[in-house]
């Protein structure tokens, strides 16, 4: 699988349809009744990949005026891998259809919340490939 067209394949704007900005919102509507109740808003980043596995991260930046460490919880990635909104499952189907022969999606895992900064928070997502 050469590298170069994998990297191709996830590029900034097809990241934001896969996960457009918008699904923050909705999120935070189905959770809290209010989308301005979310302390972040929530993007999906490539972040390369190896012969057997694709590498996502679900960025949890900061939004003006809240405090996102008060509101993070670290049982966020199992509300994630549940969600119907998130939808991590159909999202792994979209990047499946994206690979066009490079490869098969076999399965998923989501990780731990991991803390760059105040201001960022990090989920990777795996997703496992077959040839």
């Amino acid at each position: 699988m050469p590298k170069n067209s994998i990297n191709d394949i996830f590029t900034q704007d097809t990241l934001k349809k896969l996960f457009p900005e918008d699904r923050t919102d909705r999120f935070f509507d189905a959770l809290f009744g209010d989308a301005s109740e979310g302390a972040y808003n929530i993007s999906l980043e490539f972040r390369g990949h190896t012969q057997n596995k694709l590498k996502f991260e679900f960025c949890l930046k900061q939004r003006p005026g809240k405090c996102l460490a008060c509101h993070l919880t670290y049982g966020l990635p199992k509300v994630f891998s549940r969600h119907p909104i998130i939808n991590i499952k159909g999202l792994v189907r979209e990047i499946d259809g994206l690979l066009n022969g490079h490869g098969k999606c076999t399965d998923w895992q989501i990780g731990v919340t991991r803390g760059v900064s105040r201001e960022l928070y990090t989920i990777p997502l795996t997703v496992q490939l077959m040839k």
